[in-house]
């Protein structure tokens, strides 16, 4: 079976009037009035089912959550909460970030969401950088939370992370009654999040996102991923991340389709849970679904997803073995956190395991030559670069950053602004095939190398779980791979000598690492994106 795309399907997003039939074109919206219209339109459609921790499920249709969303914003006014106030979010998955998250947008505040496992000295960080008014966090996290606030004069709610915040006013998220009195109306440049990257490779950039940032990714997303009012997504990757707001919840909210959450992830569970929660699409990094494919038991009937959405390079041997278990083949696509809807996606029948695709309906994209706007020619590796407006079809800026801020955005003699990635891809027949960051891709003696490509093909090899692969300095070839694996079994590694006559069948010569270092568990996000700047510190034994 395989995730086909029905192009005559009628999808009525509510709240949008647009001749152009273009998501991305057209005047912007709020996201606030997307979630009223949504509510209005769908008063009686399932929105949200959420699982908590001890397997506890609660439901809530479009006008019950909308309720909750009124209770919320009558206890966040009680509290001082007014139009432009920040509202700092340490919270796991739950229906208190959703109706916190939709609190905001109704009354023109903005929220930072933030990594529930973040440290106490992150929290300072992220706090004194954004200045919010709010603060929530849970009562597992209280120590690092008071830790982060202390010296901010932030007052804090402390929440339980179950169904219990939404339902019960004593514990302070929502009022035991609705406000009366007028809101005034949120414009599509207000901000609405301040999301702060998973920062693998760098200290992480606020990104400053407004309603109409939400209103565009949540309309274009539910026309890429065919989303229907009936639909569910399976969402269990973290909230504070934006593949989940941006491609599930906000999608969902466009079409009046619903969510199925849980509060956290589980590689074994996760096909259960796209059974038991009714899920129809889904969305996951490659990491996840590596950790799905090795930990998923045996006898695990198989689930019967329409969609899966999937970021990240993925081996074709573990493409199609995702797909037995997810009841469909998943469909690439790319995106960043600054480019809010995605760029491109991979519209092939089957879809492949290796392209991004082509741009999104009414998305202008090119190859460029890193550091200019000249585009490459087919079949040569370039940056991409996505045509937008600040703070509509594209991210406003970097929070406190206008340098960085500055470099990421061009403007070409025709007054067009350019957004650069960072992120390199190379035009194919079929489309797009991503190659990896600039700074992932390492001359070999002269060779260009993946290491993006590399560490997808490394992830298969006999007897491993997942890899990463990183540069090294080499006198003679200017830099080699070296690769770091987790076997699937700790206690019989793979042995050096089977991995090399792997690499020798499977990669050129200048892809093949030059060391292989068996360790524990990879350090990743919350998300599951590598950590790769702390590999240098991880233990293992080496085998060369």
């Amino acid at each position: 079976m395989t995730c086909i795309t029905d192009s005559s399907s009628q999808h009525h997003v509510v709240g949008q009037t647009n001749a152009t039939g273009h998501p991305l074109e057209g005047p912007p919206g709020t996201f606030g009035a997307l979630w009223a219209a949504a509510a209005r339109d769908h008063a009686t459609g399932t929105f949200l089912v959420f699982k908590d921790e001890d397997g506890t499920i609660t439901r809530w249709t479009y006008a019950e959550f909308d309720t909750v969303v009124s209770r919320t914003v009558t206890a966040l006014r009680r509290r001082g909460v007014v139009s432009g106030d920040g509202i700092h979010l340490c919270l796991r998955n739950s229906p208190a970030f959703v109706a916190l998250w939709l609190a905001a947008a109704r009354i023109g505040a903005w929220i930072v969401p933030a990594d529930p496992s973040a440290s106490g000295r992150d929290l300072d960080q992220q706090i004194g950088r954004t200045s919010p008014r709010l603060g929530f966090h849970s009562s597992a996290r209280r120590t690092a939370y008071l830790e982060g606030a202390a010296g901010h004069g932030l007052t804090v709610v402390e929440l339980t992370e179950t169904a219990r915040d939404v339902v019960d006013p004593a514990i302070g998220l929502v009022a035991d009654e609705t406000l009366t009195t007028a809101l005034p109306t949120p414009g599509p440049g207000d901000r609405l999040a301040v999301m702060f990257t998973s920062g693998t490779t760098s200290q992480p950039k606020g990104v400053v996102l407004t309603q109409a940032n939400y209103f565009r990714v949540a309309t274009t997303m539910a026309a890429a991923a065919d989303l229907r009012a009936g639909d569910r997504w399976l969402v269990t990757l973290p909230l504070f991340h934006g593949n989940a707001q941006y491609y599930c919840f906000a999608a969902a909210i466009a079409v009046g389709a619903g969510v199925g959450l849980t509060a956290s992830f589980s590689a074994s569970g996760w096909v259960g849970d796209a059974i038991t929660l009714g899920a129809t699409h889904a969305s996951l990094f490659a990491a996840p679904m590596r950790m799905i494919l090795a930990r998923t038991p045996a006898d695990q009937q198989p689930a019967r997803l329409r969609h899966v959405w999937f970021a990240q390079s993925l081996g074709a041997e573990h493409h199609a073995d995702f797909a037995r278990l997810a009841g469909c083949l998943p469909r690439q696509l790319y995106g960043m956190t600054e480019t809010v809807p995605v760029v491109s996606y991979d519209r092939s029948t089957p879809p492949v395991s290796d392209l991004i695709g082509t741009p999104v309906d009414g998305r202008v994209a090119r190859l460029v030559s890193p550091g200019t706007l000249h585009p490459v020619a087919p079949g040569e590796t370039g940056m991409i670069a996505v045509a937008g407006t600040r703070g509509d079809t594209v991210f406003q800026e970097y929070l406190d950053d206008p340098a960085t801020t500055e470099r990421t955005f061009r403007t070409d003699e025709n007054g067009t602004v350019w957004m650069l990635t960072g992120d390199l891809a190379v035009e194919t027949s079929g489309g797009w095939r991503f190659v990896g960051r600039a700074d992932d891709v390492i001359k070999v003696a002269g060779e260009n190398v993946s290491l993006t490509e590399v560490e997808a093909t490394v992830a298969q090899a006999p007897g491993v779980l997942e890899a990463a692969v990183l540069a090294r300095p080499d006198e003679i070839r200017d830099h080699v791979p070296v690769a770091y694996v987790v076997p699937r079994d700790p206690l019989h590694p793979p042995r050096p000598a089977d991995l090399a006559d792997w690499a020798t069948r499977n990669l050129s010569k200048a892809a093949r690492p030059h060391e292989w270092t068996v360790i524990a568990e990879l350090p990743r996000t919350s998300v599951g994106k590598i950590r790769r700047f702390k590999l240098a510190d991880t233990e293992g034994a080496v085998i060369r």
